[in-house]
């Protein structure tokens, strides 16, 4: 997926991840991939934790302005971080694969037949 304001090209892995590892199993690694990012005093993603980090996920190469930009998308909350349930949110939005079947993997997550 190609970001049009940072020329940044992110090929969306996750729908392939869910299909491997299922939907608790991508829950987990997403919480892994936030334990990766997180300032371990805050406990939350900060815009100088992903700078320092952003390595890991081989975005190095992003501006700062580029990493201040995703903290503040998922930012839903206003408090200049991302907890696991924002970054979490924040990794759906940006993958169009898992938002066209988010309904379905949030039930399977929850072990829930289709309603």
């Amino acid at each position: 997926m190609a970001s049009a304001n940072s020329g940044v090209v992110f090929e969306d892995f996750f729908p392939a991840m869910v299909e491997k590892l299922g939907a608790e199993g991508f829950m987990q690694e997403l919480s892994n991939g936030f334990r990766l990012l997180m300032d371990e005093d805050k406990g939350l993603i900060t815009f100088e934790s992903l700078k320092k980090n952003s390595a890991l996920l081989g975005l190095q190469d992003m501006s700062d302005e580029e990493l201040m930009c995703m903290v503040r998308e998922g930012d839903l909350d206003g408090d200049g971080a991302l907890n696991e349930m924002e970054f979490c949110t924040l990794m759906f939005r940006l993958s169009p694969g898992l938002m066209k079947n988010s309904t379905n993997l949030f039930l399977e997550a929850l072990n829930v037949d289709d309603f």
